[in-house]
């Protein structure tokens, strides 16, 4: 990235006694998840607005929260800012040199809400190597949408040059290393080993249709999953009711079914 990035940490190494209750014997080495913020967020969203300190308590799990700013979690080449790179690669190994880390992929997991849950999908697939487990909350999978886009492009979001310099040449998106069904394609193609993936999107969701095509996907190719769909809208209500159960699935032997 070339500069400093900022980043909330939850490492819960230490344990206080209560009077009454069995004492609590320390887990090392932790496992590991990185959990992305979504569009116009930041890294400390997760801290203010959800359970995850409670969780990382309560399941031992260490919990990274790095800034990505706007950028999808996706190589700016231009500007040399690798937001992709970062999370695949360096923010990996710097957080395990500094704390007792788990190495084991199995034990480092991805996951994110909105923009960070598409995100969690594609560097979670992106690196499969490192990341065993995927978390996506209600994922801009927005790849399906904004593919061939034209000059002028508006919404109520963003417009053309946005997702032109976030995404690149959006004639050629599909298929690209940014359109998780491509990864999700040349990860089975090649044998590889894949991320055990869990998702969940509220049934009022803005986004319901594009999670549904990549489920939709995912079974098509007979790629086992998680999946699942309940009342909820784009917010802090649904997200809150489904990171403790993702993180539960994450830690344990996260057998996905469609």
């Amino acid at each position: 990235m070339k500069r400093e990035i900022s980043l909330s940490a939850l490492i819960p190494l230490d344990t206080l006694p209560i009077p009454g209750e069995p004492v609590v014997e320390e887990v090392r080495p932790l496992k590991a998840l990185y959990l992305l913020h979504g569009y116009s967020g930041s890294h400390t969203d997760w801290i203010h607005f959800s359970r995850i300190r409670e969780l990382s308590d309560k399941y031992k799990i260490a919990v990274f929260m790095p800034s990505g700013e706007n950028n999808f979690y996706l190589d700016d080449e231009d500007k040399g800012q690798l937001y992709g790179e970062f999370l695949g690669k360096e923010l990996v190994d710097f957080t395990r040199s500094m704390f007792p880390l788990s190495t084991n992929r199995e034990d480092t997991i991805i996951g994110g809400l909105s923009m960070g849950g598409y995100g969690a999908i594609r560097n979670g697939l992106k690196y499969a190597g490192q990341f065993g487990r995927i978390i996506a909350l209600s994922s801009a999978l927005i790849t399906y949408n904004i593919a061939g886009l034209a000059p002028g492009y508006q919404d109520l979001i963003a417009d053309y040059n946005y997702y032109k310099r976030v995404f690149g040449d959006l004639d050629r998106l599909l298929g690209s290393d940014r359109d998780p069904e491509a990864l999700a394609k040349q990860l089975k193609e090649t044998g590889s080993s894949f991320p055990s993936i869990y998702m969940a999107c509220g049934t009022d969701d803005f986004l319901l249709d594009v999670n549904q095509k990549f489920h939709d996907y995912l079974i098509q190719e007979d790629i086992p999953h998680f999946y699942k769909e309940s009342a909820g809208t784009h917010d802090w209500n649904f997200w809150n009711e489904y990171i403790g159960p993702a993180i539960e699935w994450a830690i344990t032997d996260a057998k996905s079914t469609n």
